[in-house]
């Protein structure tokens, strides 16, 4: 479980897309708590639909965020 907070927009995107390629390459399931991010840029969001896509759990997610990720490309 990763506990996300403030933003995932521009370096921070970089950063969490690393963190989960990890997780990811270790076959590890993957839960990502976002009950503590306020804003999430395009960016951001494309990388949370992605890794949906490869069974990552996204937890939490305000309404709006949450409805973003569920949105098609």
């Amino acid at each position: 479980m990763l506990q996300l907070e403030g933003q995932i927009s521009g370096k921070w995107v970089d950063l969490l897309q690393l963190t989960t390629e990890e997780y990811l390459y270790r076959e590890a399931r993957l839960f990502l708590d976002l009950s503590k991010v306020r804003f999430v840029d395009r960016g951001g969001i494309a990388l949370l639909q992605k890794l949906v896509g490869h069974q990552v759990a996204v937890l939490n997610a305000s309404p709006f965020i949450a409805q973003q990720i569920a949105a098609a490309p």
